[in-house]
Order: C-alpha cells, then sequence, then structure tokens
C-alpha cells in the first residue's frame, strides 16, 4: 500500500500572521517579511506532525492510493480522514494497463474516523492478479485556516511554537511533543481496533 500527496498546502493556507501574533513577534519594521519563510516552514511541519499522530488531514488536497488487496470486499475503509470525495479508482494490471471503474459502481461512506469505499453492488471489483487498484480522492477539513476546528488551530500554533524556540535543539527526544498539543488533537485520534476491544 503507498498513500501519494498529490497537491501540497499552498503558502496562502498558511497562517503566517497568526502565528506572528502567537509568537508575539514585532511588527512595523522594514525587514518584517524576512522570517516569513522560517515561519512557514515550521507551520508545515507542525501540520505534518499532527496529521500523522490523528489520522486526519488539516487543509485539503488531493492524494492517491495504492493497493493490492481489499481488506473487506464489500468497503474498503481509506487510509486519512475527512475525505470530501473519491475522484476517481482506477485498476492496474500487471503490465500497467489501467482502467477506470464506472463512477456509479461505488459511493463514498462520510465518516470523521473511518471513511469508506463502497461498492453498489454485492462487492468491490476484484483486482488484477499481480495487478493494484488506484483511488484518488480529495481529504481535508477545508481548503483554508478558517475551515479547521479552533482546537486543532491552536494545536498547530503551539507546536510551530515549540519548533521554533527549539529549532536550535538537537537533544530532544524522537517524537517530542508538548502536552497541551497532545491533549487538543487527542479527540481527532483513530481508535485501533483489535480482539476484545480498543486501544
Amino acid at each position: 500500500m503507498m498513500l501519494t500527496e498529490e497537491t501540497s498546502v499552498p503558502d496562502a493556507a498558511l497562517p503566517v500572521e497568526a502565528f506572528k501574533a502567537h509568537l508575539r513577534l514585532g511588527s512595523g519594521f522594514g525587514q518584517a517579511q524576512l522570517q516569513d519563510p522560517v515561519l512557514r516552514s515550521f507551520l508545515r511541519a507542525a501540520l505534518t506532525a499532527i496529521e500523522a499522530r490523528t489520522g486526519k488531514v488539516l487543509i485539503s488536497r488531493a492524494f492517491s492510493w495504492s493497493l493490492t488487496f481489499w481488506r473487506d470486499a464489500a468497503a474498503q475503509v481509506l487510509p486519512v480522514a475527512p475525505v470530501v470525495e473519491v475522484t476517481r479508482v482506477v485498476l492496474v494490471n500487471r503490465d500497467g494497463v489501467q482502467s477506470d471503474l464506472a463512477g456509479d459502481s461505488y459511493w463514498l461512506e462520510r465518516d470523521q474516523q473511518y471513511p469508506r469505499l463502497r461498492s453498489v453492488g454485492a462487492c468491490l471489483p476484484a483486482i488484477p492478479s499481480a495487478g493494484a487498484v488506484r483511488i484518488e480522492f480529495v481529504a481535508g477539513f477545508g481548503e483554508g485556516w478558517e475551515a479547521l476546528p479552533a482546537d486543532l488551530q491552536q494545536a498547530v500554533l503551539m507546536l510551530a511554537a515549540h519548533y521554533y524556540e527549539y529549532r536550535h535543539d538537537v537533544g530532544l527526544s524522537d517524537g517530542c511533543m508538548p502536552f497541551g498539543v497532545s491533549s487538543l488533537i487527542e479527540r481527532y485520534k483513530r481508535l485501533r481496533l483489535r480482539a476484545g476491544g480498543v486501544r
């Protein structure tokens, strides 16, 4: 299985001015914009880290996901959420020949945790032997910063500020995330199912 990000978050969608206010950076100076590329890089890093921890796409963009077998013949859980739309489903045979599935043969079951690609019929089409299926979709809370829930906005700003403050420190442990950020994103994390319950 391979998830590919087909489009990236545009610079215009990053809350640079809100981040400056959060950091209480001075304004009104002739060189005030010099730090903008640095601030954008920390915002992107914070977005990426929170998306990795939660399985949620914060700002909308296009993805493609290739897999070689269905986990469930009736419905395939998609790897991230929230999914806005499935734009294309393509079967690829072992020689790389592609065939699109008709759009009326499947539908998107929207879910904030586990969106699914479902078949209109009894089951999803068979994936060619030694081949794959590629699902193309758009995921995210919205196209701009304002579309994010307020707690996720705060989490991104806090984590970006943490990265900014400790940008020269290489001694932090792997995966270090401030407690306040962890608390804010906790309810967005996917529950991992296992025998006997969830964890």
